[in-house]
């Protein structure tokens, strides 16, 4: 009775959430800062002065929240941590019709796939990245090409533009890439996508370029197969809400539009537009915290190497990091016992490391109080 389909897959698995004490949860990369005041008062608002839109379909096209989305992204350049702080940003003019939204990144993920990956020719991804590629190629019977990292834990691009060149139905890879924390500049994309194949769907991942210094949204004018996939999980604080988009030019949205109306023509509920249109009218908010978050990872990065580990420039809200001396499930067990949640990947090359997400000025407080005694 079960397919053979459902046999073979092999499940994305998420970062644990014990219930049997409190934690201090710097596993899932989650924002440790509440969503702004204006989310809150739109939610309530909608539940007390408007009940009958939760009996009633939402907006299929979720018109008012891709608006608010593409001012945002217009306002602050595509990255909320150097928003009024850094001019040299590009000017962006993204336009509502190039924004596609669903529930969730992974649930965007799962529609680009099915959109752009046919499954004759292999998926061109990195090696370590987000987990969730090898499974959607699963579900989805596409053939994966996986390119080893370089030693430093770098993207190798000239690896992974042969192996382009060589048989591909497209590449996806994050920037700044997870779980490592590093990122390609704008510059070294531009480069990729000006020898990448134009007929081939070139996809980066941008879940965390909010802690980072640029994005590649600044690309979409140059190249037309570039598609670029974003959550409202990590800088705005949602991960509990479900919310996320992709950047392409229209004629791709289209596409998706069309896929994702053939499975679902209702995914993002009226509670999740109403909250993300306030939050991205609040961008000041949030480029607040999202530099509280870069404070707080230079000060750990800092400490970290003062007191011998061995940790990466990180361009994200974590940091990937080790110790000689100790293993990286040794070092997971010793913090989980005074009550912290950090993230072990029983995986070869990074099976000695860590990985942390940056929690408030307390959690970080409390962190580093648990590894000063490793």
């Amino acid at each position: 009775m079960i397919s053979q389909r459902a046999k073979n897959l092999d499940p994305y698995v998420p970062g644990e959430q014990p219930k049997d004490r409190e934690y201090i949860k710097l596993n899932a990369n989650e924002n440790p800062y509440a969503p702004s005041g204006k989310v809150i008062e739109a939610l309530s608002h909608l539940i007390t002065h408007k009940p009958l839109s939760l009996a009633l379909y939402p907006d299929p096209d979720s018109s008012i929240l891709r608006s608010a989305i593409a001012r945002s992204l217009n306002e602050s350049s595509g990255v909320l941590g150097t928003m009024g702080t850094k001019t040299d940003h590009k000017k962006l003019s993204i336009s509502p019709d190039m924004i596609f939204c669903g529930n969730g990144s992974d649930e965007v993920l799962s529609v680009l796939f099915y959109s752009f990956f046919n499954d004759d020719k292999p998926l061109v991804a990195p090696e370590h990245s987000y987990s969730f590629y090898p499974v959607y190629c699963g579900y989805y019977g596409i053939p994966l090409n996986k390119i080893p990292l370089n030693k430093d834990f770098t993207l190798d691009t000239e690896s992974m533009l042969r192996a382009a060149h060589e048989s591909c139905c497209g590449l996806i890879f994050a920037n700044p890439n997870a779980p490592t924390s590093l990122a390609l500049s704008v510059e070294n994309i531009r480069k990729m996508l000006e020898d990448f194949p134009a007929d081939k769907a070139f996809v980066v991942d941008e879940a965390y370029v909010d802690f980072s210094d640029e994005s590649a949204l600044c690309l979409l004018s140059e190249f037309k197969n570039l598609v670029i996939v974003r959550t409202f999980s990590k800088s705005f604080s949602f991960a509990g809400m479900r919310l996320g988009y992709a950047v392409a030019n229209p004629e791709l949205i289209e596409v998706m539009t069309r896929v994702k109306n053939s499975f679902n023509h209702f995914p993002v509920d009226i509670a999740a537009q109403t909250a993300g249109t306030a939050a991205c009218n609040d961008t000041g908010y949030y480029a607040e915290n999202a530099r509280k978050i870069i404070s707080q990872r230079q000060r750990l990065i800092k400490f970290l190497r003062n007191n011998g580990w061995m940790c990466y420039e990180s361009k994200t809200n974590f940091i990937l990091a080790k110790k000689n001396g100790i293993s990286g499930k040794e070092v997971y067990e010793k913090v989980k016992h005074d009550g912290i949640l950090v993230r072990h990947f029983n995986t070869p090359v990074i099976t000695e490391y860590v990985r942390i997400s940056i929690g408030t000025e307390q959690q970080m407080d409390m962190l580093i109080k648990s590894l000063e005694k490793i």
